[in-house]
């Protein structure tokens, strides 16, 4: 069966309830799916208004429940009306052999009771009826295409959309008026080695800090990305680990040669293992980061997308870059408390599940570099439906 690209439309009301991480855990779990894509939307009322109209008339969707959606849609998607502040959505693209049926299975019916918690809106959403069976309370959690068609119709509206209502959301609804602070979230490669709720867990752990997710990108770090993100870090190896280098060389070269290093050889150690070693362990970053051995990228191909995926999210509101750390805990995860990320879900120094700017200066460059605001869902569009 060939590969196809399905969606989830996380709504604004899951995306206040901080119910981000588990909608996320529950798609990304899936066998044979691959979270391949993500960007947030500030939906404009021009937008939303295309959206509704669209479902009322799609053939794909039993005529029982076009008004039900479209209604809910201009209700709950369009934005402020004082203000003009818009809500957010995310988009996830997922792609596998039978993405659709299976995106359509793990989020359930729309009137799934909340007992049928092995769905999405099961667990998620809500489909209250009065005794006469009438809808008196409808909150899907998701919003999905049940066919091909269907997916290819919704997406090619958003697209039109992506670039002006979709990125960076600046201004959105249940932000703060003022003192508005932004950081940078990078959920790590070793996270999307196989199907699992890693993601999704990791994110509902950032929940606990009442941040807004205002940005997000799935992305594959390019090797020249990664040069620049983490250049100063391989003079830091460099200087740091060449007195390690050197007493671990010397205590070996004493033990197999039976007498104590001259001053000279030290030196010479220092001077050239050390500076090695350092580099050694920056390429290992590199590679960990990008899926690519550093000295192995010859120059023409540095811009091109890394072999392993990571999740870029922008939190803001008050204080951000600290809640963030506080909750991320320390670099080394055996030294981090319990109930941070990198203690529950962090190996080692490297393998530390996830990486937040530690500034507000930090976060100016690393977006920079990383250019969450891109519009990545593009090129996965294009290659299923253009």
């Amino acid at each position: 069966m060939a590969k196809e690209l399905g969606f989830v439309m996380i709504t604004p009301y899951s995306l206040r309830k901080s119910r981000t991480g588990g909608i996320i855990g529950r798609f990304s779990r899936i066998e044979g799916l691959e979270f391949v894509a993500s960007r947030m939307f500030g939906p404009s009322q021009e937008l939303v208004n295309r959206f509704a109209d669209q479902l009322r008339t799609m053939p794909d969707i039993a005529p029982e429940r076009r008004d039900l959606l479209a209604d809910y849609v201009l209700r709950a998607f369009g934005p402020e009306t004082d203000t003009g502040r818009p809500h957010r959505v995310m988009m996830l693209f997922f792609e596998g052999e039978n993405a659709i049926k299976k995106i359509y299975d793990a989020a359930g019916e729309l009137n799934d009771a909340q007992e049928s918690a092995d769905t999405v809106r099961g667990t998620y959403g809500d489909c209250v009826r009065d005794l006469s069976g009438n809808i008196i309370y409808f909150e899907p959690a998701v919003l999905i295409a049940p066919t091909a068609s269907a997916a290819k119709q919704i997406l090619s509206l958003w697209m039109e959309y992506a670039e002006t209502n979709g990125g960076l959301i600046k201004n959105a609804l249940s932000l703060p008026d003022a003192d508005v602070q932004r950081t940078l979230v990078i959920i790590k490669p070793d996270n999307f080695r196989f199907p699992s709720s890693r993601p999704g867990n990791i994110i509902d752990i950032f929940a606990r800090s009442g941040l807004r997710i205002i940005g997000a990108q799935v992305h594959r770090i390019s090797m020249a990305e990664a040069k620049e993100f983490y250049g100063p870090v391989r003079a830091v190896l460099r200087e740091k680990l060449a007195g390690r280098t050197t007493e671990k060389a010397c205590a070996a070269l004493e033990k197999e040669f039976g007498f104590p290093m001259p001053a000279d050889v030290k030196e010479a150690v220092h001077s050239t293992l050390g500076p090695y070693y350092g580099d050694h362990q920056f390429f290992e970053i590199m590679q960990f980061m990008t899926g690519l051995w550093m000295p192995d990228v010859p120059e023409s191909e540095l811009d091109a997308a890394g072999k392993v995926r990571c999740l870029v999210l922008i939190y803001a509101g008050t204080d951000a870059v600290n809640k963030i750390r506080t909750i991320l805990g320390p670099t080394d995860p055996s030294k981090a408390q319990p109930g941070s990320v990198r203690k529950e879900y962090g190996s080692d120094i490297m393998v530390n599940a996830a990486h937040a700017s530690d500034s507000p200066e930090s976060c100016k460059r690393e977006m920079g570099i990383i250019k969450p605001e891109r519009n990545l869902l593009k090129q996965w569009f294009d290659q299923y439906y253009a």
